[in-house]
């Protein structure tokens, strides 16, 4: 067909001249769409790379009006780009639960969380990939979803349990009322100096009555969201670097990634009302007598 006009070749093929360049200018439009949307949604990745779709559509909905671009395109384009997020689960034991010290009855059981402040939970979670391990202490607000404390070390003591305990209680915005601290059975969290902390600050103790890892989900879920969608997991630096990622990686969690749960509200928002009303639901077997946010 060399040496034809494209107005003859569009006759031999059943169609006109006009629809041969409409069809064209949709398939350059639908391409700059596309890869608007890739760039966008690389900038969001470059903080947190593995966030979700669902919350990345959130969080981009605004520009993917102007775009013309729905849920359904949205996730077709990653998917076209091999930009979808698969979930990684992993576990590693970091609770020592057989000693001596004290255990408290778990106070959460039939609890509606309603507020900011009405229930922290603890937990410990290794980083750094599993030749050389950090311990990242963390205490997150149930209701926010917020880190309101946090300590990364080299060691398993009470003593980064200690420090995230201190920043969790020098950043409360509501003192006046009453609040539960609830851990895992581990050693750290039923010592006599973390147990004396707790009453120092007037904090009320708080735990899991059984020995599923899972059952202390909602500590458990946020350490996946920093480990996996942040990446923490696989960053192998020293401890000083290691540090200033983990306040950057905190800090963005807090104040950018929303969550369904809150109303896709991100934690700082929500920490700061209390008219949301968060999302959970209950799952059988081990989860039965512990409510798992949705996050």
């Amino acid at each position: 067909m060399k040496g034809l006009s494209k107005g003859v070749i569009c006759e031999l093929f059943g169609t006109s001249r006009q629809s041969y360049y409409r069809k064209r200018w949709r398939i350059v439009k639908n391409k700059e769409k596309a890869d608007a949307v890739v760039e966008k949604v690389e900038r969001i990745r470059a903080e947190m790379p593995r966030i979700g779709c669902r919350k990345m559509y959130h969080i981009l909905q605004p520009q993917m009006q102007e775009l013309s671009v729905g849920r359904d395109r949205f996730f077709s384009i990653l998917r076209a780009n091999h930009m979808l997020i698969s979930p990684i689960r992993s576990y590693h034991i970091t609770t020592h639960s057989h000693h001596r010290f004290r255990k408290h009855k778990n106070l959460l059981q039939g609890l509606d969380i309603v507020r900011p402040e009405q229930v922290w939970v603890s937990d410990i979670t290794y980083i750094g990939g599993r030749d050389k391990h950090m311990y990242l202490a963390l205490i997150t607000d149930t209701y926010s979803k917020k880190v309101v404390g946090y300590d990364l070390s080299e060691s398993l003591s009470t003593d980064g349990t200690l420090r995230a305990l201190t920043m969790a209680h020098t950043s409360r915005m509501y003192r006046g009322e009453l609040l539960i601290h609830h851990s895992d059975r581990g050693i750290q969290y039923c010592s006599d100096a973390y147990q004396e902390r707790l009453a120092k600050y007037g904090i009320t103790p708080s735990m899991t009555e059984s020995y599923d890892p899972y059952a202390n989900a909602a500590a458990e879920r946020i350490n996946g969201i920093l480990k996996q969608e942040f990446l923490l997991e696989e960053m192998k630096l020293p401890l000083k670097e290691m540090k200033l990622v983990v306040r950057d990686v905190i800090n963005t969690y807090n104040k950018l990634r929303p969550h369904y749960s809150c109303g896709y509200l991100t934690p700082c928002q929500m920490h700061t009302q209390r008219s949301v009303k968060i999302k959970t639901y209950k799952k059988e077997d081990c989860f039965r007598t512990s409510p798992e946010t949705i996050f």
